[in-house]
């Protein structure tokens, strides 16, 4: 009898295998097909996923705003406080859009085009000054004019222009292209703000059904640091791009440089990478100085936006980001430069919270060893 079990222990082991076998076949066989199946799921899903992250994203407003209601002597407002928390979140979110869409963008696509259009008359005046320059100048001697020429070979136009500015614009939001998918994504974040207790109720007992009490335990704990770490990395370095955005503009636009409020906006957005975004943005705003301004103004520029940037290393940041995300310099550079490398801007964006979650989990692994190998 236990030969013959062995036996079908057997069969059925290569009958597995043999299936397994097959269905690796059939993937690798089919792979586009698959891949086109995912994508279209995908895009389906959009909306959806959407929706989730920015119900994500507006959920600490809302907590904030829901508190301060329910502290209101009021019964009808304490009760609907939830309600009128996602109101209040969402009316300042799209005024915020609609101050954007009116004002800004404009602006940063005008300066745009006016800097591409003006791009020869800027070669030719940096060269023409480097040309009366006296010949053991600190200019002539980094072969400033090589790297000018250089530069004035690209043709940035192709790259970027008036309509391709507000092309990247609707690019952004390509992924909620139809009034119908912007619906889907406004109803869904709604409900996933209304309804967040209901949803993370349901999870845990979902995981505690599927999970041992200490794996369970484990994944709870991890849960709650990635999104501990995640919203505050995420919410914060957007906070923190404005912040440094808008005060960047207000000193170029009194210092007189031209383009101001597109630097700005520039360094703004850089700064939403760490360390390599900001060094690029400053790097890039002092080079258009330099053509639209003069060596002095691009000087001047310099030496404000790092003061600005220093203020905001040691006071802003940390107080918007606190002690979540401290984790060494290279680290940060590492994780930067091999996530862009894979995952392009994205990935760079994403790179410090993940690495910083990875740093988390190795160091638990190692107290855990050291514990243990210590008993």
């Amino acid at each position: 009898m236990e030969k013959k079990n062995g036996t079908w222990g057997k069969r059925l082991y290569w009958f597995i295998f043999a299936v397994a076998v097959i269905v690796v076949y059939k993937t690798l066989d089919n792979f586009s097909e698959i891949t086109n199946w995912f994508k279209q799921l995908f895009s389906i899903l959009m909306p959806f996923i959407m929706g989730v992250f920015v119900a994500y994203i507006l959920y600490l407003p809302c907590k904030k705003v829901e508190k301060a209601l329910q502290k209101i002597n009021n019964k009808w407002i304490k009760k609907s406080s939830r309600t009128l928390s996602i109101l209040i979140v969402y009316v300042v979110a799209i005024l915020i859009i609609a101050i954007l869409i009116q004002f800004v963008v404009p602006t940063v696509s005008k300066n745009v085009g006016d800097l591409i259009n003006n791009l020869p008359n800027y070669y030719k005046s940096a060269k023409d000054s480097l040309e009366n320059m006296p010949e053991d100048s600190i200019w002539n001697k980094i072969n400033a004019k090589e790297i000018i020429e250089k530069i004035q070979n690209i043709n940035i136009a192709q790259y970027i222009d008036e309509n391709k500015i507000v092309e990247y614009i609707k690019g952004v939001f390509s992924a909620a292209n139809t009034i119908f998918d912007v619906f889907v994504t406004f109803i869904i974040s709604i409900y996933v703000l209304a309804e967040r207790n209901q949803i993370l109720n349901f999870i845990k007992k979902a995981c505690k059904a599927l999970f041992k009490e200490k794996t369970y335990d484990n994944i709870a704990m991890y849960f709650e640091r990635t999104n501990a770490v995640f919203f505050k990395f995420l919410s914060g370095q957007l906070l923190d791009a404005v912040v440094i955005g808008f005060l960047t503009s207000i000193a170029m636009l009194i210092l007189g440089v031209k383009y101001a409020v597109l630097l700005g906006v520039l360094i703004g957005i850089s700064n939403l990478i760490p360390y390599l975004g900001a060094i690029v943005g400053v790097s890039t705003s002092v080079i258009i100085t330099i053509f639209t301004g003069g060596v002095p103004k691009a000087i001047w520029l310099a030496i404000i936006v790092i003061i600005l940037q220093q203020i905001d290393a040691n006071i802003i940041n940390p107080k918007i980001l606190g002690d979540k995300l401290k984790i060494s310099p290279i680290l940060v550079i590492f994780s930067v430069t091999i996530a862009g490398a894979y995952f392009g801007i994205l990935g760079m964006f994403l790179a410090v919270p993940i690495a910083t979650i990875i740093k988390l989990a190795v160091e638990d692994y190692l107290e855990y060893k050291t514990l243990t190998s210590s008993k």
